[in-house]
């Protein structure tokens, strides 16, 4: 039941991390134009290039070291402070690249605005929370500060001038949420003296883990700068918007990667091998189930939400978003096998591998696509980068893992997801799109997906049962 807790917890957050932009976007989209918006896309996808370096893999890696040493405070401790100042460390250098950086910028003001993401890094220390699978402390302090964030935007962003006073409260809001963990250190964490930490010896396996999230954030980060340099700032904006719904929906799969990293790493430290692989299959089988319904159901409406939802000038979203659909099974799948097996049993190899193969086919593939197809490109290259990379981590565990019991009911779950999307997107092509009509299809899709599982019989079905069963016993 922890693991079950823990999950709604960071699947609250994460959800709510992209909720409350997508809440704005509606606003902001009218208030700064499709101009504004772009350029703020454009300008935190650089930022977000130093920030890469700054973290240095050291969230994924901090989460699985101090799951490994959590029943010895004194290490994790000492593990904690060495980590800790390894990230000031690189932080510090990556400030000193982004100078080096800002005389050659376009939008040299907006860029120091979006620097403030990159000094709220120095003071992000989630990582240790996770590590300890306490997601409670996370969730609860930094759903306030992004609440007042969401308040602050209404009260101060009023017309297209104020893109700057926009960049600086969602940077604030990072900032301060990372401040509020600070807090509950002297209950977890014992001082240890400066001259037995060795910070030093992190920085290969934090490099190894930081290679990866650089290739990670070419599908996103690099598709909206090339869009940016090759088309036009406007397309970043739309890959943005598109981007962020998907994401929205997908949070709620990828959140049991954060919950599930450190409990596998604590059983692998523990040789518990067997618990291991059953964990795997029961978490691929629920994203499986939850990623069929949210890609045919988004796939159903999103030619007409986007548009309806960012307002007038963005009707390319809608096209993107479809496009974009598939990425939303593929993400959940390569989650599952890479944040929750992968890295918690020591494979960093080939979860590097992975996600360099799918950056180096991203890479290859946006140049002709983004020069032919522009926006539509940059979403193909996007899909067709995820069937790299989760092709790849499948074939790595081919010898590791049963794919039977992998896929035991992922053609349940399609038929459900076609049978589903066919009236909805039926409907949503033939009324007037509304609020009401959005919601109806959405209560509608959720109706006829449940109902094609309960018909199905799936083995997560039975699995239900269980955990209801136990919970009111």
């Amino acid at each position: 039941m922890k693991v079950i807790r823990n999950y709604l917890y960071n699947a609250g957050y994460q959800l709510l991390l992209v909720i409350l932009p997508l809440v704005t976007a509606t606003y902001i989209s009218r208030v700064l134009t499709k101009t504004g918006v772009g350029i703020n896309a454009y300008t935190n996808s650089i930022i977000t290039y130093f920030i890469l370096f700054g973290s240095l893999g050291i969230n994924l890696y901090g989460n699985r070291q101090i799951a490994y040493q959590r029943e010895n405070k004194l290490e994790m401790s000492r593990t904690f402070w060495e980590i800790t100042i390894l990230r000031v460390v690189t932080v510090v250098l990556a400030y000193l690249a982004f100078f080096i950086y800002l005389p050659f910028s376009n939008y040299p003001t907006l860029m120091i605005f979006q620097s403030i993401n990159l000094l709220a890094v120095v003071l992000d220390i989630s990582w240790l929370y996770m590590g300890l699978e306490d997601f409670k402390k996370t969730v609860t302090r930094n759903t306030l500060v992004k609440i007042i964030s969401l308040i602050a935007i209404f009260a101060f962003v009023k017309n297209k001038n104020d893109l700057g006073i926009y960049i600086i409260i969602l940077g604030l809001g990072a900032l301060l949420g990372n401040l509020t963990l600070w807090p509950f250190l002297k209950e977890i964490i014992v001082k240890v003296p400066l001259k037995k930490l060795h910070p030093l010896k992190h920085i290969r396996p934090s490099v190894m883990l930081f290679v990866p999230q650089i290739a990670v954030s070419v599908y996103v980060v690099l598709n909206k700068t090339m869009l940016g340099k090759m088309t036009s700032t406007v397309n970043s904006g739309y890959y943005n918007n598109a981007d962020t719904i998907i994401k929205t929906v997908l949070a709620l799969a990828t959140a049991t990667g954060t919950v599930m990293l450190p409990h596998v790493a604590n059983a692998f430290a523990n040789g518990q091998k067997e618990k291991i692989n059953r964990m795997l299959y029961d978490s691929f089988d629920f994203i499986s189930f939850l990623t069929f319904a949210m890609m045919f159901g988004l796939a159903g409406l999103s030619l007409h939400l986007g548009p309806y939802f960012y307002g007038t000038g963005f009707g390319p979203v809608g096209g993107a978003m479809l496009l974009e659909t598939p990425v939303i099974v593929l993400i959940g799948w390569s989650n599952a096998i890479g944040t929750q097996y992968l890295l918690p049993t020591n494979h960093t190899r080939e979860y590097t591998t992975s996600v360099i193969v799918g950056a180096i086919v991203n890479i290859i593939l946006n140049f002709p696509l983004i020069y032919f197809w522009g926006l539509s490109g940059a979403m193909i290259a996007t899909v067709f980068s995820e069937v790299c990379v989760t092709g790849y981590q499948l074939w790595t565990i081919r010898k590791l893992v049963s794919y039977r019991k992998l896929f035991q009911n992922v053609g349940k779950y399609l038929v459900a997801g076609i049978v589903m999307f066919i009236p909805v997107f039926k409907i949503n092509n033939t009324v007037h799109t509304s609020v009401f009509s959005i919601f109806a299809e959405v209560v509608l899709g959720s109706i006829i997906y449940f109902g094609m599982t309960l018909l199905l019989q799936p083995t997560i079905v039975d699995k239900a049962k269980e955990v209801f069963w136990k919970k009111n016993k």
